[in-house]
């Protein structure tokens, strides 16, 4: 009796049987590993549960942005709403559950928008973080240099000069920081009067820079 042909296909001349070591190689090759395929779907999927679980912390007014600007629909918004509700382990798991599902609904747009969202909450806009240091440049600047002063004064016509002086004498007398020691985090906190250095100076730049948009 003969025997029932092996099935297969030929590849640059050579039979590859299936379901041979071979034929699942050249299967993966071709569409590429279901493996890795499901390892970053997988990942994929709990990235955007985390992001989901991230959306609860996020300001209210960042959130009313992100539904006004459609990066949130409405049904993922209350959904988050609701969460934020739920006391009780289960019922908040299921809840997070449910809003998972709908984060891996939206496109790529909208979940970079989210992501961008919370990357300005927790670590501040480039224009903040630019304005932070720039104020802190010249908190030091009045504080180690008198003719900083002067110029201050001229940029900033509007600020109370006399309080600004009785700032900076009050700072001085109290004791500048140790630029090293700080680094370490090995200096004291500072007094009121350097703190209210840095909140004038911000202040003053904000309003300058709000002034410049209208």
């Amino acid at each position: 009796m003969s025997r029932k042909p092996t099935k297969g296909y030929y590849v640059k001349g050579h039979f590859v049987a299936e379901g041979s070591e071979l034929d699942v190689e050249l299967k993966r090759e071709l569409k590429g590993s279901d493996t890795a395929s499901k390892t970053d779907l997988k990942r994929e999927s709990s990235e955007l549960q985390k992001l989901g679980e991230d959306l609860l912390e996020l300001r209210q007014d960042a959130m009313q942005q992100l539904v006004g600007q459609e990066h949130v629909p409405d049904n993922l918004a209350d959904a988050i709403r609701e969460a934020k509700k739920i006391t009780n382990f289960e019922g908040k798991r299921r809840q997070m559950q449910f809003v998972g599902k709908l984060m891996r609904k939206l496109d790529e747009p909208q979940v970079q928008a989210i992501r961008d969202a919370l990357d300005v909450q927790h670590n501040g806009s480039a224009e903040e973080t630019l304005a932070l240091h720039m104020a802190e440049h010249w908190r030091d600047r009045l504080l180690q240099d008198d003719a900083a002063l002067a110029e201050w004064l001229s940029a900033h016509a509007d600020t109370d000069s006399q309080q600004l002086r009785a700032l900076i004498r009050q700072a001085r007398k109290d004791g500048l920081p140790d630029k090293t020691a700080v680094a370490h985090g090995q200096f004291p906190r500072q007094g009121r009067a350097y703190r209210d250095i840095f909140k004038l100076v911000r202040d003053h730049l904000n309003a300058t820079t709000e002034a410049a948009k209208t």
